[in-house]
C-alpha cells in the first residue's frame, strides 16, 4: 500500500531527519510510528502527502511512486488530521465536515447522509449536532469532527500526526475509542504519529519505534514486548509489565481505584437530547480520580454509554450523592 524505499532527507543546514528508511505499510491496517521528539516520524508521514519532499529514495502509494501522481490527485484521497484542528468557526459542524465532498462536487443527498453517518459512527446525533457552531462544542467534541471531516469524502488513507495529544486523558481516551470503531467500520489505512507509548499499543495494529531517523523495529505490540530488537525498544516500550491487551476502560477501571456508575447518579435523558450548557461528556463508568479531574473543570457534564448520550449529572447531583452515601455509612458504622 504505503512503501519507503532508501528514503532520506537532509536539510541545507546539514541535518538529516531520515537515513536510508525502508518500511511498508499495509492496506487497511492503523500503523503507529512513535519516537523521540525529532526521531523523523512526522517527518516521514508529511512525506505520504508530498508536505515535505524527500532527498533520496522512493515513496509509492499502490506501488506507484507518489511523484507520478498529480499533487492534487494524491491529496483528494489522503485524510490529514492534525493536533490543532482549526475547524471553520462561522460554519457549522455539518457543514465544516462536508468542505471536501462539496469542493469534489459530490450531490447534496450523499453529502447530507454521509456526514449524519459519521457522526452517528461516533456518538453525535447529526440532528442534534450539525447546526451547531465549534465553539458550542468541547475540544474532544471538536477533534472527533476533525476526524470525521479527514474520511468525509472516503479516503483511502488518513494520516494522523499527534491529534489528541492536546486533550484531557479523558477526551484522549474517548477518541482512541472512537478511531478503533471507525476502524472496524471502515478499514482505512491509517498512519498515526504519537509520543505516547500506551496510546500506540491501544491502537496499533502495527508499530514502528524510530530514533535518529532511523527506524529500529516494526511489530505489533506483542512482538515489541516479547522480542524488543535493542535495548532502546526495550526500554521505550517499556517491558514485560506494560497492558498490550488495553479495552476501553483501562483508563477508568484499574483495580486500585474505586469505580463510579453514574447510571445510578446521572438525570436520564431522551434520545437526541443533548443540552447546549454541557460542554463535555464522561463513560458511564469511571473512577473517582478522573471524575474529580473533569468535574474541577466543568459544572455538568453529559453521560456516555455505548457512543450515545444517555444523560447528565452536575456538581451539585455528585455533591449529593456523596454527602448520601457518607451519611449512610456513618450510619452503619453506629450499628
Amino acid at each position: 500500500m504505503i512503501q519507503f524505499e532508501n528514503v532520506s532527507k537532509q536539510y541545507p543546514d546539514g541535518t538529516h531527519a531520515l537515513r536510508q528508511v525502508n518500511l511498508k505499510i499495509n492496506k487497511g491496517e492503523l500503523f503507529v510510528m512513535i519516537g523521540p521528539s525529532g526521531c523523523g516520524k512526522t517527518t516521514m508521514l508529511k512525506m505520504i502527502n508530498r508536505l515535505i519532499e524527500r532527498t533520496d529514495g522512493t515513496v509509492r502509494i499502490n506501488e506507484r511512486p507518489i511523484d507520478e501522481y498529480n499533487i492534487h490527485e494524491l491529496r483528494w484521497n489522503i485524510g490529514y488530521v492534525l493536533q490543532q484542528i482549526a475547524l471553520f468557526p462561522h460554519m457549522t459542524i455539518a457543514e465544516n465536515i462536508a468542505v471536501v465532498p462539496e469542493l469534489r462536487k459530490w450531490k447534496s443527498v450523499q453529502i447530507h447522509d454521509r456526514v449524519h453517518s459519521l457522526l452517528d459512527m461516533v456518538g453525535l446525533n447529526g440532528e442534534t449536532y450539525g447546526d451547531r457552531k465549534p465553539g458550542e462544542l468541547s475540544g474532544g467534541q471538536q477533534q472527533r469532527i476533525g476526524v470525521l471531516r479527514a474520511l468525509a469524502a472516503d479516503p483511502e488513507i488518513v494520516l494522523m500526526d499527534e491529534p489528541f495529544s492536546a486533550l484531557d486523558p479523558m477526551s484522549r481516551e474517548k477518541l482512541q475509542d472512537d478511531i478503533l470503531e471507525i476502524q472496524r467500520q471502515m478499514k482505512k489505512t491509517i498512519v498515526f504519529v504519537t509520543h505516547d507509548i500506551q496510546e500506540a499499543m491501544k491502537l496499533g495494529d502495527r508499530i514502528c519505534i524510530m530514533k535518529d531517523g532511523q527506524v529500529l523495529q516494526v511489530g505489533t505490540p506483542e512482538e515489541l514486548v516479547q522480542k524488543p530488537a535493542d535495548e532502546f525498544v526495550r526500554d521505550f516500550v517499556g517491558g514485560p509489565d506494560i497492558d498490550v491487551n488495553q479495552d476501553h476502560t483501562s483508563h477508568f477501571a484499574s483495580d486500585d481505584q474505586m469505580v463510579f456508575d453514574l447510571e445510578a447518579i446521572m438525570v436520564p435523558l431522551a434520545p437526541g437530547h443533548v443540552p447546549k450548557s454541557a460542554k463535555t461528556a464522561v463513560p458511564v463508568s469511571i473512577t473517582l480520580t478522573d471524575l474529580l479531574d473533569v468535574m474541577d473543570a466543568y459544572d455538568t457534564l453529559l453521560v456516555e454509554k455505548n457512543h450515545q448520550i444517555v444523560g447528565q449529572v452536575s456538581r451539585t447531583d455528585l455533591l449529593r450523592y456523596w454527602s448520601g452515601q457518607l451519611q449512610q455509612e456513618r450510619g452503619d458504622g453506629h450499628e
